[in-house]
């Protein structure tokens, strides 16, 4: 208990002394949490809607199957991934969710990774995702982010405590790139994604790396894909990924590695992954995740 005193006053000829308790203070923390949890299960309500939107958009007429004929033609060392990571008959993915459990980095080298859990869903008939994260910037203090890509647009939104809003990225040319770009690369968790036929092109590169690109309305970005000696995706690199600086944003190189493959649902996939700017002055890691549970699913 904790009081602040107040001096002395009479009030109807008796001296009363005067203090101020911890009602104030309790009333004051109720309404704080009130509103946290108003604005939580606004978020929650916003986020499900985001997840219905998306999942609702996506086109579930198909029921393609894998076969090598799908891969003729492209460069030897693409050929050899999807060799090795599909099998012949494999569904089409339409719909993914996956788990991640991991750290988050905001800030410079020397910033403290946080902790972080977040759930994902993708389409991939249009392209889109939307990551719900929440990061642990202290006990009791949880960040709470949205990131997306859905309808061609990227968008990021990070609230304190669910309530306060701490940043965030409407969409725009350099967004809905970067947004698209992380679809791109994350497409190694359901690689029939990348096949030609889901509007991924393929160039030749060397015999351990090929450039993928693809193309969304209006929004047209390309990633290097580096192979290792199993043939599986070992990084991916952007030459210029957008990165927010200040109040814009500069092109900057990006890479993402992929670690630790098991098969999932028919499909050889990486469960460990970690990202990074590289910087002039050093390689920038912010993310490190595993993924805890991937459900490849066709749309109901």
């Amino acid at each position: 208990m904790v009081s602040i005193d107040l001096p002395d006053a009479d009030v109807g000829g008796e001296g009363v002394r005067t203090s101020v308790s911890l009602r104030a203070v309790l009333g004051g923390l109720v309404a704080l949490l009130a509103g946290v949890l108003v604005g939580k299960l606004r978020l929650e309500r916003s986020r499900a809607r985001l997840v219905e939107e998306l999942l609702g958009a996506a086109d579930a007429r198909s029921e393609r199957a894998f076969t090598r004929d799908d891969v003729e033609g492209l460069p030897p060392p693409v050929r050899r991934y999807f060799d090795t990571v599909l099998e012949e008959g494999q569904p089409y993915v339409r719909t993914v969710r996956l788990e991640q459990r991991g750290q988050f980095r905001l800030g410079d080298a020397d910033a403290p990774w946080r902790t972080l859990e977040a759930t994902q869903h993708y389409t991939v008939d249009p392209p889109g995702f939307v990551w719900d994260a929440t990061v642990a910037m202290a006990p009791l203090v949880p960040v709470r982010v949205v990131d997306q890509y859905r309808d061609g647009e990227g968008s990021l939104r990070a609230r304190l405590l669910s309530a306060v809003t701490v940043a965030e990225a409407e969409p725009s040319p350099e967004t809905n790139a970067g947004e698209l770009m992380r679809y791109l690369a994350e497409s190694v968790w359901f690689p029939t994604a990348l096949l030609p036929t889901e509007g991924v092109e393929w160039e030749p590169i060397d015999e351990r790396s090929a450039r993928a690109t693809l193309d969304h309305d209006g929004t047209t970005v390309s990633l290097v894909f580096h192979f290792d000696d199993r043939n599986t995706v070992e990084r991916v690199v952007a030459e210029d990924r957008y990165r927010r600086v200040d109040d814009g944003f500069e092109p900057t190189r990006w890479t993402g590695y992929f670690r630790n493959y098991r098969h999932r649902n028919g499909m050889f996939v990486p469960v460990d992954a970690e990202v990074e700017w590289n910087l002039p002055d050093g390689n920038l890691p912010y993310w490190r995740a595993r993924i805890t549970a991937l459900d490849h699913r066709p749309v109901d």
